[in-house]
């Protein structure tokens, strides 16, 4: 058996676990035999939902009964101790037991204790929160979605070849073309640091990614650059506002096919379009935001997702240790 990727998975974490954790492994490893899963939890809970569905080569079972509530502050969560299966899975990637950590379990928590586990890669003074989205023309890279509310010019430069060596670990055969989110596309316009990030950006040739300089909000999805770049306030003001956006739409879009029966009649004969658009905006399908900066990847899966949007998230973990993603950071940073 070919060397498998090693993911260590807190078994725990989110809605519905451990049911909807191992559902998902379990979908994911129908399609996928690259990967051997670290599963960090409630020994009998685990393997009632695993045993005789996926061979026993490909997973191991690290029990503990102690998990991080959804409810917990992060520094409740840090005193809970070292044996919850959220700091048990962080602590294997730690000790090199595993090649990436994934939880669908409170983010707060996660962050701050991937930080106090993990060591920061050399020259990076801030970890950022990343995460994919679609675009006309086929996926972007949006960073920080909200671990730094404040950043410097340097840690949004910083940012940038993260994101880009995030983008390029994802999509090897792309080239990453990365821009600033600013109030406008002019040079003058914006604050302070994102000026000053700009002329960093613009004067400093990257030999990793090109520069496209600033876009607008209206601009995000048009495809145009594959790595956009913001502080965490920013960044996660769109990315809510994105989200609420395509639910907006949706929620429009099936009350006016069903309100009338001109609308039912126009939804069966466009069935196949309306599945291909139901698809494009389907949150699983982008599910697993990147914890980058510390010198292991870590993956948050959405809490609320189902076991598909779970499956899609390991996904992501096994192309980022293909891609090499922390390799690329300390050789471009």
């Amino acid at each position: 058996m070919p060397d498998l990727i090693k993911i260590a998975v807190d078994a725990m974490g989110g809605d519905g676990s451990p049911k909807k954790i191992i559902d998902g492994i379990i979908h994911n490893h129908k399609s996928n035999h690259e990967n051997f899963f670290q599963l960090f939890g409630d020994k009998d809970e685990i393997f009632k939902y695993i045993d005789k569905k996926i061979n026993k080569n490909f997973y191991e079972i690290v029990h503990t009964k102690n998990t991080v509530k959804s409810t917990d502050s992060p520094l409740e969560a840090a005193k809970r101790g070292r044996d919850t299966s959220m700091w048990l899975s962080i602590d294997s990637v730690k000790k090199k037991k595993s090649d990436i950590v994934i939880s669908a379990g409170n983010t707060g928590a996660l962050l701050v204790i991937a930080k106090l586990n993990l060591k920061m890669i050399e020259n990076i003074d801030k970890p950022a929160l990343s995460a994919l989205w679609p675009n006309k023309k086929g996926m972007s890279v949006v960073l920080d979605l909200g671990a730094n509310i404040e950043c410097s010019a340097k840690n949004l430069v910083d940012f940038s070849i993260m994101g880009a060596s995030l983008y390029k670990s994802l999509y090897p055969t792309d080239v990453p073309n990365v821009a600033l989110l600013n109030i406008g596309s002019e040079e003058l316009k914006g604050n302070e640091i994102i000026k000053e990030t700009f002329q960093i950006l613009n004067e400093k040739k990257f030999k990793t990614f090109s520069f496209a300089g600033y876009i607008e909000g209206n601009e995000l999805m048009n495809g145009e650059v594959n790595v956009i770049i913001s502080d965490g306030f920013t960044g996660n003001v769109a990315l809510k506002t994105a989200e609420g956006t395509a639910n907006f739409i949706i929620s429009e879009l099936k009350q006016a096919l069903s309100g009338s029966i001109l609308g039912k009649i126009s939804s069966l004969l466009n069935i196949s379009n309306l599945k291909k658009f139901k698809k494009r905006l389907d949150p699983r399908l982008y599910n697993g935001a990147i914890f980058i900066g510390l010198d292991a990847p870590v993956v948050k899966s959405h809490g609320g997702t189902d076991y598909i949007g779970f499956s899609n998230s390991l996904d992501v973990c096994n192309r980022i240790v293909k891609g090499n993603l922390i390799k690329k950071i300390n050789e471009n940073i």
